[in-house]
């Protein structure tokens, strides 16, 4: 079975509506794996697998099982390389969050990365507070988790600058990696640029 196969069945998993009401579809999944591939820290794959379900799914089988188990850390494998080359990571969504918001697909891949900041969220921020949280904004503007608080509703009533941010996404990504992944670059990265 191809990797395309395999995602598509992945896919048809995460989708189905027998699934725990807080475990995350395909889109969610794929923000949270991709928050997964740039977190500082690594994580169980047993931990990370079962905070994605919520709760165990009913599987037919272990084969089952080990198929999606196995498809979802080949995901994220496939995510990291996109995420280290040097091309922005394509999302498997549109970066608009349209006219509904919290139907859109973009909303659901920022819950779901933000899902996975959650798992290790003081991690996230040990290292480069400032830089990550600026970083991170965009992604948080795009969850809609965050429209309470007044910073957030005032941009959310911005839609022009909250098109901005979300179209933004695919750099900000490497550009989180690079922060989080590669503490060698760090200092190349955190220099003003010179106009």
């Amino acid at each position: 079975m191809s990797f395309a196969e395999q995602l598509t069945r992945l896919q048809v998993f995460l989708d189905a509506d027998d699934l725990h009401e807080e475990a995350l579809d395909y889109i969610a999944a794929h923000g949270y794996l991709t928050a997964l591939s740039i977190c500082p820290e690594e994580i169980s794959e047993l931990e990370w697998i079962d905070a994605l379900f919520a709760e165990p799914p009913q599987y037919v089988d272990d084969t089952e099982r080990q198929a999606i188990e196995d498809t979802l850390a080949q995901l994220k494998a496939h995510i990291g390389r996109q995420l280290a080359s040097d091309e922005d990571i394509e999302l498997p969504c549109e970066l608009d969050l349209g006219d509904d918001p919290d139907a859109s697909d973009l909303r659901g891949w920022c819950i779901g990365f933000m899902e996975g900041v959650f798992l290790r969220e003081s991690v996230w921020f040990e290292e480069a507070e400032e830089e990550v949280s600026e970083l991170l904004l965009p992604i948080m503007v795009g969850s809609g988790l965050f429209d309470e608080q007044p910073e957030f509703s005032d941009i959310a009533q911005d839609y022009d600058l909250v098109d901005e941010m979300v179209a933004q996404i695919p750099e900000i990504l490497t550009a989180l990696y690079l922060l989080c992944q590669a503490p060698a670059e760090k200092p190349a990265l955190l220099k003003p640029r010179t106009h």
